[in-house]
């Protein structure tokens, strides 16, 4: 393995089992009306005091498991979920791709929140901030809302946009002064990404924009490219393992048809790739000491000349009862009986039709036991005498029932002989016709060497191009949509409604003519998609000889131009994307190769339908919101393009957002640099809780005796939060 490969190799990750954390202490916030932030994303649930430096975090996923060896029911939540194999399987969230709907799983979620955090007392004595989707449907805030009210007792709920108070956080206007800030936010979610618009510090949520392609479903794609490319993968790739491929080696091509060019040279390919290295168990070989290898070596030599001894013994056995069979047939024929009746009947005894059938066992006999005693290893037979006919020429008055029929025998056999003589001389003059056309290429090469190798170059062309045409008719009517499929169906059309002659008409005198002109046959091989050309075989032996005779005599002509060495060129590249492990490499099969999944993976994002979905990509959607401002507001727009969320740490982003924007903005409008979140992950419970910390945020907020009033749908209009069912 070569210096570049083994700095291209990176190692799976073990994912260690979390440690015990014991609660939080609740005195500094006990009787005082500190927030409570929730960040309730699709992956991870953040949670803490809007006054504490950073949240906790934990993944968003519950599981009720039965312990087998106690006999114990289990509630795991989180990473604690992986400390047990069989609640792996049993894992719940409660989200549904983007929407809130398992409230069992989003209670235990947050009792395990205030238990973390060490609440103790009998309610939730502080106002709470929380997060919901763009949009988020109206029954999924109530049943929230209901839980938060009714189960631990909120005194206030406030509902914000994650990636709003990102936004905010990055853009946190000095103390005293209002939010006001301009910008488009762009953020990339579990299981969507959406775009935002905001201006004066407001987000204008009815123009906002939400395409349903996130990280969860970029992490199934991903997997999904693995199994099609490694379908026998020793090793279960996990969705886990997917998701550390899709954030650690995945990014975003500027222009990605260009990448996908690039990547048609197999150096290019080989020089992009990540490999990465699964855990594979190496089998223990037991190592025997020389004693007990020479004692094997000789138990196997003694085995061995066992074997030889009985296969002697065998070849022995089968001599003598040939030559017992030998005798008694001999002794048979020198017996024979006068009389012509008893002799016939005693050969029908033994199982013998006629004499000629015993003289041809006797002489096969003959010629094994002398074979067996002579131990001849090739089984060269002696020289086979030309046969004679002495009963061809002799009529058949002069003959009697049995001497006619041996004269029908000879004749056979004589007309056999004669195809044979006849087979050799033809195959003679094959041969000596042969030499006269190498006779006659190798003047013509002595005495016009440009003439003789353009004529085998174009002979070569020829062949290479109908062996191409062949293949492009294969791989059409693989396509049932392509022209070639549509004229074969056509022709089982045809054939099906041909007219064909009836019995009657048959026994009248009229006739099926198909099949008397050889084209007719043509229309089966048209059918027939798998038909191979009897021309195909002799078309590859004719271009094999051509390209010895250039790469002998044509200096000009070298390997590369070979049929071989030209489709080789395709193979290369197929090589390239999935290098082939020798056989009992576990180290090499135990390998994953990622190449063009690199790149294609993040390219859904800007076209969905690549992946089988029915959406907009992201420049589209980009290009509708614009449409919907005038200059004057779009400008302010493009100023503060925002990205956050996980992906967009993705490299490349960046540069194909701007070359995305840039082509449909005006080329006088100023288009400022792409920024992303300080911490993409963090960055959106942060800035909740900084507004969390103004006095703003006491207005914004459903009390206790407003949900009484208005149920839980309703919330406040304020500038972070989503504008359905708002007051």
């Amino acid at each position: 393995m070569d210096e570049a490969e083994t700095s291209n190799i990176f190692y799976v990750p073990t994912f260690s089992l979390p440690s015990i954390t014991p609660p939080d202490s609740y005195d500094p916030f006990r009787s005082q009306p500190v927030p409570l932030i929730i960040d309730n994303g699709s992956s991870n649930l953040r949670f803490g005091f809007s006054t504490s430096a950073s949240p906790h975090s934990s993944s968003n996923v519950i599981a009720k498991y039965k312990e087998r060896k106690f006999n114990q029911s289990l509630l795991l939540f989180g990473d604690a979920i992986d400390a047990e194999s069989g609640a792996k399987s049993q894992g719940k969230t409660p989200w549904e791709g983007d929407v809130l709907l398992n409230f069992d799983a989003m209670e235990n979620a947050l009792d395990y929140a205030f238990v973390r955090l060490g609440i103790d007392a009998e309610g939730i004595e502080h106002p709470v901030l929380m997060t919901e989707r763009l949009c988020s449907p109206l029954h999924s805030r109530a049943l929230t809302s209901e839980l938060m009210f009714e189960q631990y007792s909120v005194p206030s709920l406030t509902y914000c946009v994650d990636s709003v108070m990102s936004f905010y956080h990055n853009n946190k206007p000095p103390s005293g002064s209002t939010f006001g800030a301009d910008g488009l936010v762009v953020s990339f979610n579990t299981a969507s990404t959406s775009v935002i618009p905001i201006l004066n510090g407001k987000g204008v949520l009815s123009h906002a924009k939400r395409i349903p392609w996130g990280t969860q479903q970029s992490t199934e794609y991903l997997l999904k490219l693995i199994q099609l490319k490694y379908s026998s993968f020793p090793t279960r790739v996990t969705s886990a393992q997917a998701s550390w491929m899709l954030h650690n080696f995945c990014s975003f091509a500027t222009d990605y048809p260009a990448v996908l060019r690039s990547l048609k040279i197999p150096a290019n390919m080989r020089a992009a790739e990540r490999i990465i290295q699964f855990p594979f168990a190496i089998p223990v070989i037991e190592e025997k000491t020389e004693e007990e290898l020479t004692r094997i070596a000789e138990k196997r030599k003694e085995q061995g000349k066992k074997l030889q001894e009985l296969a002697a013994k065998s070849r022995m056995e089968k001599l003598a009862k040939k030559e017992n069979d030998l005798q008694y047939l001999t002794n048979l024929k020198d017996g024979k009986s006068e009389n012509k009746r008893e002799w016939m009947h005693t050969l029908q005894v033994e199982g013998f039709d006629d004499e000629a059938a015993l003289d041809e066992i006797i002489k096969k006999l003959e010629v094994d036991v002398k074979r067996a005693r002579k131990k001849d290893p090739d089984g060269q037979d002696d020289a086979i005498e030309e046969p004679s006919f002495p009963l061809i020429d002799v009529p058949d008055a002069d003959l009697d029932e049995e001497g006619i029929k041996e004269k029908k025998k000879q004749k056979l056999m004589k007309a056999g002989f004669d195809a044979r003589a006849r087979a050799r001389r033809e195959k003679e003059k094959e041969r000596e016709e042969k030499e006269a056309e190498e006779r006659r290429e190798e003047e013509e090469r002595e005495n016009n060497f440009d003439d003789w190798a353009t004529r085998l170059r174009r002979e070569q062309e020829a062949i290479m191009s109908k062996i191409k045409e062949r293949g492009r008719r294969k791989a059409a009517l693989s396509d049932r949509k392509s022209a070639a499929a549509q004229a074969r169906m056509k022709n089982i059309a045809s054939l099906a409604a041909d007219e064909r002659v009836s019995k009657k008409k048959r026994k009248a005198g009229a006739e099926d003519m198909f099949g008397a002109d050889d084209e007719d046959w043509q229309i089966y091989r048209k059918l027939n998609a798998a038909a191979v050309s009897s021309d195909e075989e002799e078309e590859f032996n004719q271009l094999r000889i051509i390209e010895s005779k250039l790469l002998m005599h044509d200096p000009t002509f070298t390997a590369q131009h070979t049929h071989a060495s030209i489709t080789s060129q395709r193979s290369a590249l197929i090589s390239a994307f999935r290098p082939q492990y020798e056989e009992g490499d576990i180290e090499g099969s135990a390998r994953i190769h990622l190449n063009t999944e690199r790149w294609r993976v993040c390219e859904t994002y800007f076209s969905p339908g690549t992946a089988g979905v029915d959406s907009a990509g992201l420049g589209e959607v980009l290009q509708s919101i614009l449409a919907r401002f005038s200059e004057t507001e779009k400008a302010r727009l493009v100023k503060n393009v925002f990205i956050t969320g996980g992906p967009s740490q993705f490299p490349g982003l960046s540069e194909r957002l701007y070359g995305t924007l840039r082509p449909i903005l005006p080329p006088d409008m100023h288009l400022g640099d792409i920024v992303r979140a300080a911490d993409p992950l963090l960055d959106a419970w942060k800035g909740m809780a900084s507004f969390a910390n103004t006095d703003e945020f006491h207005q914004v907020g459903v009390t206790a005796e407003e949900y009484q009033e208005w149920g839980g749908e309703r919330i406040k209009r304020w500038w972070g939060g989503n504008c359905n069912s708002v007051v």
